[in-house]
């Protein structure tokens, strides 16, 4: 019995996880911090740029598996992207801004405490892909 209850447990948990709202008025947000980091639930990358780099991470981050956009467009400077993990899908919010003269990619995780360091690899690798 108590395995039953276990297993109806995890199967809740991962359907929650899977099927929870993403409210873009919580997720797609201006982007504050203006220099790179490192968090435990994410990271930041700053660096030079224009409408002309953002539509290249546009690209470049909508061709990442399992990865749709949340809100905003390239006219509006701001975009809010979900990425979802592989089996569980556990989402994290990748948020790229135009602002000035500066192109931000802010990525973070909704659920849990840390993210194993996977939204700066995201970034990094976009970075690596997009302004080598």
């Amino acid at each position: 019995m108590l395995g039953i209850m276990a297993v109806t447990a995890l199967a809740a948990g991962v359907g929650y996880v899977r099927l929870a709202p993403s409210d873009p008025a919580r997720w797609h947000r201006p982007v504050e911090q203006d220099e790179h980091t490192d968090f435990r639930g994410g990271a930041l990358r700053v660096l030079p740029g224009d409408r002309t780099s953002l539509a290249a991470f546009d690209v470049a981050l909508l061709a990442l598996p399992r990865t749709r956009l949340l809100a905003g467009s390239l006219e509006e400077g701001r975009l809010t992207y979900i990425t979802r993990s592989r089996v569980i899908g556990f989402p994290d919010y990748t948020t790229l801004e135009l602002d000035g003269g500066q192109v931000k990619l802010f990525a973070r995780l909704r659920f849990g405490g840390s993210d194993l360091g996977v939204n700066a690899a995201r970034l990094d690798g976009l970075l690596r892909q997009v302004a080598p």
